[in-house]
């Protein structure tokens, strides 16, 4: 794929991410290397620069998996994406996978000191039922809390009665919305979801940053 602006992933994109899942190898990757650069990876370049002025610069995601610590030992990202960080901490991001389009942000397992300060946001009851309602409004539009990793009760310190015990047992403040293939993915359009879902997501990082600061 060659173009000055984004215009979308092309079909062979998505292609290349089932050819993935069917041969996670470094044979099948560097076999098909020429589309990744140029229908996966470039395109998702071309869209983070077209949004660079808005939102900041992007760090893009190497292919490689790190597999020193894990059971799984397949070489390559089943995604690719790009992150934008802020100056709070938080992050915009981004990724395409097979199953679609994820936009989100937010702040995705914090060290502990940062972590402990969004707890104690959440249950100050100045500043959590702001949150909830932040939380709510985002469910409404299809955005949703990332709850992977959630602990089982409240975490150490805090009551499991607590009345946002949910919100405390989260390790990170994170949100987004998977937009499944469509045939906007082949368009400009694909770069007017990120905007949209950045943009509604502004709510929630600016009560991250608030609680973090």
């Amino acid at each position: 794929m060659s173009a000055e602006h984004f215009e979308g992933w092309p079909p062979t994109a998505l292609e290349w991410f089932d050819g993935l899942a069917a041969d996670n190898s470094k044979t099948w990757f560097h076999g098909h290397r020429s589309t990744y650069d140029a229908d996966v990876r470039g395109p998702l370049e071309l869209l983070l620069d077209e949004l660079r002025g808005e939102f900041g610069d992007a760090v893009i995601s190497r292919p490689n998996r790190d597999t020193r610590f894990s059971k799984d030992k397949t070489p390559y990202k089943s995604q690719i994406y790009g992150r934008i960080p802020r100056d709070d901490g938080a992050v915009h991001y981004v990724s395409l996978r097979g199953d679609g389009l994820f936009v989100g942000g937010g702040v995705y397992l914090p060290e502990r000191e940062r972590l402990a300060r969004l707890r104690a946001a959440i249950a100050d009851d100045r500043t959590g039922p702001e949150l909830q309602r932040i939380v709510a409004e985002l469910a409404v539009d299809g955005i949703e809390l990332m709850t992977d990793g959630a602990l089982k009760t409240a975490p150490k310190g805090y009551p499991r009665d607590h009345p946002r015990v949910e919100l405390l047992r989260l390790p990170h403040l994170a949100a987004g919305r998977l937009h499944p293939p469509a045939p906007w993915l082949h368009t400009r359009a694909a770069l007017d979801r990120v905007v949209d879902g950045w943009r509604a997501l502004d709510p929630l990082l600016a009560w991250v940053g608030a609680a973090v600061s």
